[in-house]
């Protein structure tokens, strides 16, 4: 071996003896190579999150402080007052947060009708007062940052207030119906159908309920024959006033002279079943019958309605001379002498009376 290679030799058998040089740096990688790793994962975490440009995700001292103020506790101050402007103390007041999230606030107000109500997120709320012997009210408002949210004054009307300031705008709306279909009225008495007819639909266009209007623009169609537009009013009329005992006897005339007699005659029996009691309905019935030459069906009719309704001279008047038509005659004259002295309006039917009592009478 040559004296160089001893040489290098001897210098590698003294770097790896026990206690040399390659111990020491041995030692001190073991603890350094370890502790510089958790230095470089540490770099590798850390430093995207801290560098400038684009995107951070690091939330600063400041802005751990806007968090909290999004959070921070708001306050809503209120004052109630009555009808007459006076305070409302001891009004039930309820807070109902309208942002998803079921949060209800309940309190009162107090001797000064103010309530403070503290402990609110920021969002929309329905705000209710309410208090016995009072109408109730609410309001929607927002809740907003910063100073305490002053919301809106709410006034409570007492229900005696309320049933007044009611009645009051229900007499006046009765009032404007009532003239309008007065006019409507005129109009009809003038001969002016169409316009009638228009003014009575105006007057159903504010209160659909008002039978009377449905019978009127049935009466007009029925005098210009538009038979479908007749019946198509009086079933309306009838639909808002079951019973209706005119609308009941239109319609049966509005068959008969439209060729359906079988549906007048069907439409006024069952009416008079339904309604034994009813004396209208039953004196319509009679009228019927004495117009399709029915006497003994008529008689009979007209003795139900007098029954019924004692008080409708009328029915005494086609008694008395359906018994003339079957010779009954002493039933004739107690009939007709029945009808006299119930003082008539209708003139026609009064000079009728006499003369057949006249007639029928024993000359003294």
């Amino acid at each position: 071996m040559s004296d160089v290679a001893l040489q290098m030799r001897s210098e590698r058998q003294r770097w790896a003896a026990p206690g040399s040089g390659h111990d020491t740096l041995i030692a001190i990688l073991r603890v350094v190579l370890p502790s510089a790793v958790g230095v470089v994962a540490a770099l590798m975490v850390f430093l995207p999150l801290t560098a400038g440009g684009d995107v951070s995700f690091v939330l600063d001292r400041n802005k751990v402080e806007i968090t909290k103020e999004r959070l921070r506790v708001q306050s809503a101050t209120y004052r109630g007052q009555d009808d007459k402007g006076q305070p409302l103390p001891d009004a039930v007041v309820s807070l109902d947060f309208q942002g998803g999230v079921t949060r209800k606030f309940d309190t009162k107000t107090n001797k000064k009708g103010e309530f403070t109500q503290v402990g609110l997120v920021p969002g929309g709320y329905r705000i209710t007062a309410s208090k016995d012997g009072f109408v109730g009210t609410y309001i929607d408002t927002r809740v907003g940052l910063g100073e305490p949210t002053q919301l809106p004054e709410m006034k409570l009307l007492s229900k005696s207030a309320a049933q007044a300031a009611a009645s009051g705008e229900t007499e006046k709306a009765n009032a404007a119906l009532r003239e309008m279909f007065a006019k409507a009225n005129q109009l009809s008495s003038e001969g002016k159908a169409d316009e009638a007819i228009a003014a009575y639909n105006e007057v159903l266009a504010k209160n659909p309920q008002v039978a009377e209007a449905h019978y009127n623009i049935g009466y007009l169609k029925a005098q210009k024959k538009d038979w479908p537009g007749a019946e198509a009013a009086y079933l309306k009329a009838l639909e808002v006033r079951p019973g209706y005992g005119e609308a009941i006897s239109a319609l049966a005339r509005v068959y008969q002279d439209s060729g359906q007699s079988a549906k007048a005659t069907e439409l006024l029996t069952k009416a008079a079943t339904d309604n034994p009691k009813d004396g209208k309905v039953q004196f319509n019935l009679g009228v019927f019958y004495l117009n399709s030459g029915k006497a003994e069906e008529a008689a009979a009719a007209f003795q139900k309605a007098a029954e019924a309704d004692p008080s409708n001279a009328e029915v005494y008047y086609y008694l008395g001379t359906l018994n003339v038509g079957q010779n009954k005659i002493p039933e004739a004259i107690a009939n007709l002498e029945k009808y006299l002295s119930m003082n008539p309006t209708n003139a026609q039917n009064t000079a009728t009376a006499q003369g057949l009592l006249a007639a029928l009478k024993p000359k003294k």
